[in-house]
């Protein structure tokens, strides 16, 4: 089975502009990035995938892998669809680019449950935490997921999901973590299909694949990644680096 990391990699940020290509302890946050995904050695080949010449330059220009992408996505999924289509490769973890402090248990956990799949019914691995706190369960920027008895995922919402009508019965609100392990085939086919009305009402990618029917395998954890979403977030990068 050949596992590789793919890293998306967009130049332009509303909240952020050129983020990755900023400094961070002496090297931009996309090449500390990079080589964190190399560091772990849960992949056979490691690649930046990115719609900017300055990205691939720097990652090129310093021993790495990268691809160019060649049309305008309104996805990552789409984005590393396209990268991946020659590749001779098994299962694609999407590591995110603006997470430079890479955790390695969550990964491989992803990772083992394809090894684990002799049966292949699982298209897609993802993780998701538990939260408690109501502003975080009430915020739509957490997305929440909801998952059957074997923890394939049966929807994602922005919305609080499930709503509690009844009180005190146990329900736990799990927050998805969007860190993915695909199937390539998964991956091929989402390039083909439509999106819908669920993906376009909520804007989350993952709805078009349970729309079309493909199978989301939860993985618990209780790692939080350290994005780098705005100038504050990267002075508290640079303190813990």
């Amino acid at each position: 089975m050949k596992i590789i990391a793919v890293i998306p990699a967009r130049y332009a940020s509303t909240r952020f502009p050129a983020k990755l290509m900023h400094d961070l302890g002496g090297k931009t946050v996309i090449l500390r990035t990079y080589e964190a995904a190399m560091s772990t050695q849960l992949f056979d080949d490691v690649f930046v995938v990115t719609d900017s010449d300055l990205i691939y330059n720097e990652i090129v220009s310093n021993g790495g892998k990268a691809i160019r992408s060649i049309k305008e996505h309104e996805s990552g999924s789409d984005r590393i669809a396209e990268a991946i289509e020659d590749l001779d490769v098994d299962i694609v973890v999407n590591v995110q680019g603006d997470e430079p402090f890479i955790n390695e248990e969550p990964l491989a956990k992803l990772i083992e449950t394809f090894r684990k799949d002799s049966a292949k019914q699982v298209d897609l691995a993802s993780l998701m935490r538990e939260i408690k706190d109501q502003d975080e369960i009430n915020n739509p920027n957490n997305v929440k997921v909801v998952t059957d008895q074997n923890g394939f995922a049966l929807y994602f919402s922005r919305s609080v999901i499930p709503y509690a009508r009844e009180k005190n019965v146990g329900v736990r609100y799990m927050q998805h973590i969007g860190i993915y392990a695909f199937r390539k085939q998964a991956l091929s086919d989402f390039y083909s299909l439509p999106m819908k009305s669920l993906e376009a009402s909520e804007k989350l990618e993952q709805l078009r694949y349970l729309e079309f029917g493909r199978r989301i395998k939860m993985i618990e954890t209780t790692h939080v990644g350290i994005g780098i979403d705005t100038p504050e977030d990267l002075e508290k990068a640079r303190r813990m680096l």
